[in-house]
C-alpha cells in the first residue's frame, strides 16, 4: 500500500526529508506547503508533488500523514491542525520552546488518537543505535558515566541565535535526548557551565556559544555533554559510556576510510563537515520509521513526551547557568 503524505517547510531540512520520502516506494509526497510559493513549487517539481496551502492539504482526506520541517515558531499551530485532521504526525525538534505550549501540543495529539513522532534524528543513526543495542545487552555492565561531545563547524548567523531559543534548547537539546536514552533514567539534577568564546554577537543576542552541562541520575548515574558552536575541524560528534563492565565509545565519521602512511605518522580524511552529511543515514532510517508508523507496524521511537522531557532539561540548563546553581527535576 502507498501512503500519501504532505510536508511543510521547503527549506534545507524539509528538502532531505521531501528527497527520502519520495524515494520510498511505500509513501507519496502528494502536497509541499510553504510559505514562500516559490520554494514550495520548486520542490514539488523535484519531488512530484504539488504546491498547496495547509488548508488544502489537510482537507484532502487521503492524506496519512503530515511532516512538519517549518520553522520552530510554526510547529505547534501545526501539530495540532494536523492532529484535528486526523493525520499522523512526524515534526522536527523541538515541539515549541515553551513548556506549556508543548504540553497543549502533546495533549491535542492524544486526545486525537494519532501518532506524533518528534525528530531526535540521532536516535535513528546506524551507530548510536547500535551503541544503544550493546548497553541495552549488557556489554558494559551497568552505565556509571555519559560523555557526549557535540561541536558545529562554525556557528550560525545571529539572526538565527535569535529565534532559535538559545543552545540549549536549539543545539544541547539533541545531546539532552540522547542522555536520557543511553543513561536509561531520568536525570534529577542539572547543571550547567557557559561562555561566549565564538562570537560576541552571540552574547549580544543573550546567547552563549560553549557550554558544559552535567547531569545526574536518582541512583547517580553521570552525564557530561560538551558543546560548541565551532569546531574549526569539522562535525564533531562523540560518545563515551562508562561502566562497571567496560567501555564503549561512538567516533567520528570520515568523509572516507583511506588512511595514508609515508614513514612519518598516519594520515586519515577528514571529519564529515556537518549534520546534512553526517546524519544523512538517520534521516533515511526515520523516514522508513515513520512509513511504519503509518502502515501500523510500529510506534513513534521518540514521542511527544520525549521532547517534552529534552525541553525540560533544556529549560534547567539555562535556568542552572542564570542563577548559577544545579537546578533539582
Amino acid at each position: 500500500m502507498v501512503y500519501p503524505i504532505c510536508l511543510i517547510g521547503a527549506g534545507r531540512i524539509g528538502r532531505i526529508h521531501a528527497a527520502n520520502f519520495a524515494n520510498r516506494p511505500d509513501i507519496e509526497v502528494r502536497y509541499i506547503v510553504d510559505y514562500l510559493p516559490e520554494a514550495a513549487e520548486s520542490l514539488a517539481s523535484e519531488v512530484g508533488a504539488k504546491a498547496v496551502d495547509v488548508a488544502t492539504a489537510l482537507a484532502d482526506s487521503d492524506i496519512k500523514g503530515v511532516v512538519i520541517a517549518s520553522a520552530t515558531n510554526t510547529h505547534a499551530d501545526l501539530i495540532e491542525m494536523a492532529a484535528k485532521a486526523g493525520k499522523a504526525i512526524f515534526c522536527e525538534k523541538p515541539i515549541d520552546l515553551d513548556m506549556a505550549r508543548t504540553k497543549a501540543c502533546i495533549k491535542t495529539a492524544h486526545d486525537a488518537g494519532v501518532p506524533l513522532l518528534i525528530g531526535f534524528n540521532r536516535r535513528f543513526d546506524p551507530n548510536f543505535a547500535a551503541l544503544k543495542a550493546s548497553l541495552t545487552k549488557g556489554s558494559v555492565g551497568e552505565v556509571e558515566m555519559v560523555h557526549i561531545t557535540s561541536r558545529d563547524p562554525s556557528p550560525p548567523p545571529v539572526s538565527y541565535i535569535k529565534v532559535s531559543g538559545g543552545l540549549f534548547k536549539d543545539m544541547m537539546i539533541h545531546d539532552l535526548d540522547m542522555a536520557r536514552w543511553l543513561l536509561g533514567e531520568e536525570p534529577c539534577e542539572v547543571s550547567a557551565q557557559a561562555s561566549c568564546l565564538i562570537d560576541p554577537e552571540i552574547g549580544a543576542a543573550g546567547d552563549v556559544d560553549s557550554a558544559l552541562v552535567t547531569l545526574k541520575t536518582a541512583s547517580g548515574k553521570l552525564c557530561q555533554i560538551s558543546n560548541s558552536r565551532r569546531a574549526c575541524y569539522g562535525y564533531d560528534q562523540r560518545v563515551e559510556v562508562h561502566g562497571s563492565k567496560g567501555i564503549i565509545k561512538l567516533g567520528n565519521q570520515l568523509d572516507s576510510t583511506v588512511s595514508l602512511n609515508q614513514g612519518t605518522g598516519e594520515q586519515s580524511d577528514k571529519i564529515q563537515h556537518f549534520f546534512l552529511e553526517r546524519y544523512a543515514e538517520a534521516y533515511r532510517h526515520e523516514a522508513a520509521h515513520f512509513a511504519d508508523i503509518l502502515n501500523g507496524k510500529n510506534q513513534p521511537l521518540v514521542s511527544g513526551t520525549d521532547g517534552e522531557k529534552a525541553l525540560a532539561l533544556a529549560e534547567a540548563a539555562k535556568q542552572s547557568l542564570l542563577n548559577g546553581v544545579t537546578i533539582k527535576l
